[in-house]
């Protein structure tokens, strides 16, 4: 077996198929928390409005989409190789990463998460928020990220604030 069919049985292996759930009312099982990791460690690189996309029963391929900008190719690439640094020391490996060299869009797909991230013509020009827009947003950050936390996945910036109330 030639390293490119291993590299592609071991792809096929690693993602499952996701079954369409047409009972919208059905709860979905909490976000992994490792989500959170990787929405900070974008925002820790200063990048321009994160959101994090719940694509559970609405894609096939994969569960969560992280969106995020940076001003510079310098930083797209920033941005993607903290997230991958950040996921890898969750336990979490990259199944493909595409774009690291040209720094206008950089994709990693571990599975159930698929990062884009994007210099601010490429996200303009494929709206991606725009296609998936009846997905619910998990986490969202405008801007860079200087305003206030927004709430995890897990819900613990309101657990948080609940108990020092």
């Amino acid at each position: 077996m030639s390293v490119h069919e291993a590299a592609g049985a071991a792809t096929s292996r690693a993602r499952r198929p996701r079954p369409r759930d047409d009972d919208s009312t059905a709860p979905l099982p909490p976000a992994p928390a490792w989500l959170d990791v990787a929405v900070d460690a974008a925002a820790d690189r200063k990048a321009i409005d994160l959101k994090l996309l719940d694509l559970r029963g609405k894609c096939d391929y994969t569960d969560f989409f992280l969106i995020c900008s940076g001003r510079s190719d310098r930083q797209v690439a920033a941005i993607a190789e903290s997230i991958d640094e950040r996921l890898r020391g969750e336990g979490q490996k990259p199944l493909h990463i595409e774009g690291m060299g040209q720094g206008r869009w950089v994709l990693l797909d571990y599975a159930d998460l698929v990062v884009h991230v994007f210099d601010p013509p490429t996200r303009d020009f494929y709206r991606l928020e725009r296609l998936w827009s009846d997905a619910p947003v998990l986490r969202e950050i405008e801007g860079d990220g200087s305003s206030p936390a927004q709430a995890g996945v897990g819900g613990a910036a309101e657990a948080a604030e609940d108990g020092a109330g």
